[in-house]
């Protein structure tokens, strides 16, 4: 089924959706789907162009009492078969079996949004409906392709999890994403490669954000990326201004917000680790073992390994927005309430290039080795990360932005496909890859295959004559600038 003109990108996933709502199925009866993904993302857009395409019936679910969220699913499905709703289907036991019974003669699909609002006040349901697709349920007759959607992460994704009922009774698993980079640029219509890393340090590639939340006032160009911020995200009268709270509230897992935010202040101002975290906050380590799991698995942030250093790990925020807002907003609120925001701009700009600009363009580096790596590095990329190589000679840690490994092979040394730095505001020179070299001495010591790793440096400012001359002579010497970065991946 092709994709409707007005749907931007998301070629993957009305693929995988408009084959789970008409392929034929394998065998009689009804299927389930989900598909989740944070707030802003676009998923109710993609399943409601999704319904009108394929003829199905779209519902979304409002905060509202059990008896009230049952008759207005009933009205809808009654408006939608044409039928009558019965009356006596006073609980969700009757309202689903009414809908699996109703729609049997042809793939339909029927999309429930909003499921965490339902859930919160009928826990039950999701065993109903494992009840109703199972053996001698409604649903082993009928040819409902349902789709259950919802943006609270950790309700969704449990969904599926543990000792769940759905768990198994899934035919599609689908988590819509934010854009990535490049395909963020392109929605937005940036093409100075420059000001699409600074857009996107801000507000990622979330699609709401470019139109309903900005009224589709995107910077003219880089001399007016600062003006834009001031006017959008900085802006009191604008919905971005208080969104990255509205984000944080939204989840209902987190209880206490005042701790939450303060453990997101501490990782985007740097201090990433358990321990740089319980520090900033004034607790024990082990006490912000909870909210920093009750974060996770609300997906906002996520856990990267230290690729050199076993057992250790880092945290990363995965909303860019969030980043801002603490590292920016936050310390600031009360100057932005009252419209300074260009007074406040004006200081916090060197603040946003060291502490959201770089460690974002650091991420972007990642994601172009992932995309990429397999036909820079000469071997396919297992795993992207950072780490960091203890140098006891000279009583220092070299940290690797950008850290490339082959998979494990049971017969040999792990393999390093690449070490990289990456920088933003600095120009690189022959003293960065001076320490990349390092690292690979001491990686080889441990044990590492180093014979054919890349020392790659990834420059948003630029190289050196020296360095260039390097790269020039050294096949293992690779720089990536603003460009290339932005090119389409390599094959």
């Amino acid at each position: 089924m092709d994709k409707p003109g007005h749907v931007f990108d998301r070629t993957r996933e009305w693929a995988g959706l408009s084959s789970f709502a008409t392929r034929p199925p394998a065998r009689p009866g009804a299927t389930l789907g989900v598909v989740s993904g944070r707030r802003r993302q676009g998923k109710s857009f993609l399943l409601q162009a999704l319904t009108e395409a394929t003829g199905g019936m779209y519902f979304a679910a409002t905060e509202a009492t059990e008896a009230e969220t049952l008759r207005l699913f009933g009205d809808a499905l009654a408006r939608f078969t044409r039928a009558g709703w019965d009356s006596a289907a006073q609980d969700w036991n009757g309202a689903i079996r009414q809908m699996f019974q109703s729609i049997r003669d042809q793939p339909t699909l029927v999309v429930i949004d909003e499921f965490p609002f339902i859930t919160r006040v009928s826990p039950a349901l999701p065993s109903i409906i494992q009840r109703e697709l199972g053996p001698g349920g409604s649903g082993q007759e009928s040819s409902v392709r349902l789709v259950l959607c919802g943006s609270a992460m950790s309700v969704m994704g449990g969904l599926l999890s543990g000792q769940s009922p759905l768990r198994g009774r899934a035919g599609l698993e689908l988590v819509i994403q934010p854009f990535r980079y490049r395909d963020a640029a392109e929605f937005w219509g940036i093409t100075d490669h420059r000001l699409a890393v600074l857009v996107h340090s801000v507000l990622g590639g979330t699609p709401a954000y470019r139109y309903e939340f900005t009224q589709g006032d995107a910077p003219a160009g880089l001399d007016d990326f600062d003006p834009w911020i001031i006017r959008t995200v900085l802006n009191p009268q604008t919905p971005l201004f208080r969104e990255a709270r509205y984000l944080l509230a939204e989840e209902t897992d987190i209880r206490d917000p005042a701790l939450y935010h303060s453990v997101l202040a501490a990782i985007a101002t740097g201090n990433t680790t358990n321990g740089g975290i319980a520090n900033f906050i004034g607790r024990k380590s082990d006490q912000i073992t909870h909210p920093l799991n009750v974060l996770e698995d609300c997906a906002l942030i996520r856990r990267e390994p230290d690729l050199f250093r076993p057992g250790r790990s880092r945290y990363s925020i995965v909303e860019p927005l969030i980043t801002f807002y603490e590292a920016i907003m936050r310390r600031r609120w009360s100057e932005l309430e009252i419209h300074r925001g260009e007074a406040v701009w004006s200081s916090m700009r060197p603040t946003f290039l060291t502490q959201v600009v770089g460690p974002h363009f650091e991420a972007l580096c990642r994601a172009y080795a992932i995309d990429s790596g397999a036909a820079l590095f000469g071997g396919f990329p297992a795993e992207v990360g950072s780490g960091v190589v203890n140098d006891p000679a000279n009583r220092t840690q070299i940290e690797i932005d950008v850290a490339v490994l082959a998979a494990q092979e049971s017969n040999g040394s792990r393999r390093i496909l690449s070490l990289g730095e990456a920088k933003w505001g600095e120009v690189i020179g022959n003293h960065h890859l001076d320490r990349l070299a390092r690292a690979r001495e001491l990686l080889t010591l441990k044990g590492y295959f180093t014979d054919d790793t890349v020392l790659a440096c990834y420059g948003g400012a630029g190289f050196t004559p020296e360095v260039l001359a390097t790269a020039a002579k050294d096949p293992r010497v690779l720089l990536v600038d603003l460009q290339q970065l932005y090119a389409p991946p390599l094959e």
